[in-house]
C-alpha cells in the first residue's frame, strides 16, 4: 500500500511519527510531505523522519497571504503528487490533520483522503475538507451534530481519549534531559508557557492578555523560570523585545523535545490545544488562556478536572510539584495502532495492499 501524508504545523509530527513507524514496519510505502511553518521542520529531524518533502511555507497573518501561499502550495504538491505517481504508482489513501491542501489534491486524483481533527471551530478549514474527504476521524467528546454543517454526516469516525494519548511514550521522555539542555537549575520551578496562536484565522479579532498577566508574574517571582515557546519569528521577536536579557525567560532557538519539556514544567499555561493536552495525558497541572470557542475536548477535561481556564495570573501556583523529578508517566496510555487500524477500516484498497495492516 501507498501512502501519502501532509504535515503542515508543529504538533502534527509527533502526532504521525508513531503512525508513519508502525506503517514502514509492515512493509507500507510512505511518502511524506510538510509545509514550513513553526518548527514543522526542525520536528521531522528531531524525531527521525526521512525522506520528508518540503513543499511551501505559510502565508503569514493576512487572508491574501493566506490565500496566496494555499493556492501556490496546492499546485505545487498536487505536482508532487502527479509525478509520484508517474514515477512509482498510484497512492492507495493519503492522511493529514488539519492540512486544507492534500484534501483537495486527493479529490482531484481519485485518492481516498482520511481528515483528522480534534478542534471543530476552525470552520472555513473544515467546510472544504470534511466534504472532499473520504473519511472524517475526530476524538469521541466531539459531538457529532457539530460536523453536520460541514458535510461530515455520514463519513464520521471517533475514537476514544486524546490523540496525544496515542503518540505519547512516557519511557522515551526526558525530563531532566531538557532541563539541562535549556540551562535549567533543578530546583527552579519550571512554567511552560505557549502564546495564542495570533496568526490563525480562528483567533482573528480575539484580544488575550492573561498570557502576558503570567509571564510577568512568573518574572517577577524569585527562583521561576519560564520557557516560552513562540509560535513565529514575529511572535519572538515581540517576546525578545519586551524580556531581552531577562535570565528568568528562555525562549528556545531550535526545536526542543516538547512533551519532555511538559514533563519536566511544574505548570504550563498554554492558548494552544496540544501542549495542554500533552499536559493533561501526563497528569501535569495545566491552564488554558484561549480565548475562542471552546472544543469538545477542551470541554471534557474542564469537565474531568484535567483542565483549568485561567482568567487571572493569580490563579497560578508557582511552586515545584511533588511529581515534577519522578518518571513521566500517563494517566491513560493508548496503542497508536489502534489509531491506526480506526483510520483503515474499511478503506477501498485491494486485499492484498491491506494484508498487514
Amino acid at each position: 500500500m501507498r501512502v501519502l501524508i501532509d504535515l503542515t504545523n508543529s504538533p502534527h509530527v509527533p502526532f504521525f511519527a508513531p503512525l508513519i513507524r508502525a506503517l514502514e514496519e509492515d512493509g507500507h510505502q510512505v511518502v511524506v510531505v510538510a509545509r514550513r511553518f513553526a518548527q514543522t521542520v526542525e520536528l521531522v529531524e528531531l524525531h527521525g523522519l526521512r525522506d520528508v518533502t518540503v513543499i511551501g511555507a505559510h502565508g503569514g497573518t493576512g487572508r491574501v497571504g493566506k490565500a496566496r501561499a494555499a493556492l501556490g502550495r496546492t499546485w505545487a504538491l498536487w505536482s508532487f503528487a502527479r509525478r509520484q505517481r508517474a514515477e512509482h504508482g498510484a497512492f492507495d489513501v493519503a492522511f493529514s490533520h488539519g492540512s486544507t491542501d492534500l484534501p483537495l489534491v486527493s479529490r482531484i486524483l481519485g485518492v481516498p483522503h482520511i481528515t483528522i481533527f480534534d478542534y471543530e471551530w476552525a470552520r472555513t478549514m473544515h467546510r472544504l475538507n470534511c466534504r472532499v474527504s473520504w473519511r472524517v476521524v475526530v476524538p469521541e467528546s466531539i459531538p457529532l451534530e457539530r460536523l453536520d454543517a460541514y458535510g461530515a454526516a455520514g463519513k464520521t469516525v471517533t475514537y476514544p481519549g486524546l490523540k496525544e494519548e496515542y503518540y505519547l511514550d512516557a519511557a522515551a521522555l526526558d525530563p531532566a534531559a531538557v532541563r539541562t539542555e535549556l540551562g535549567i537549575d533543578p530546583d527552579a520551578v519550571l512554567v511552560v508557557l505557549r502564546p495564542p496562536a495570533d496568526m490563525a484565522l480562528y483567533h482573528r479579532g480575539i484580544d488575550n492578555d492573561v498570557f502576558g498577566a503570567v509571564l510577568s508574574r512568573v518574572r517577577a517571582r524569585e527562583g521561576c523560570v519560564a520557557v516560552v515557546l513562540a509560535r513565529t519569528d514575529a511572535q519572538r521577536a515581540e517576546l525578545e523585545r519586551t524580556t531581552r536579557d531577562d535570565p528568568s525567560v528562555i525562549m528556545p532557538t531550535h526545536a526542543v523535545d516538547g512533551a519532555s519539556l511538559v514533563a519536566a514544567a511544574d505548570v504550563v499555561v498554554s492558548a494552544g490545544g496540544t501542549m495542554n493536552r500533552e499536559a493533561a495525558a501526563l497528569g501535569v497541572p495545566v491552564y488554558t488562556v484561549f480565548a475562542g470557542r471552546m472544543g469538545g475536548v477542551d470541554e471534557t477535561l474542564l469537565q474531568q478536572g484535567r483542565l483549568a481556564r485561567l482568567e487571572r495570573a493569580e490563579d497560578v501556583a508557582l511552586e515545584r510539584r511533588n511529581s515534577a523529578t519522578a518518571a513521566p508517566r500517563l494517566t491513560t496510555d493508548r496503542d497508536p495502532r489502534e489509531l491506526l487500524a480506526t483510520l483503515l477500516d474499511g478503506l477501498p484498497i485491494t486485499p492484498s495492499a491491506q494484508s498487514n495492516v
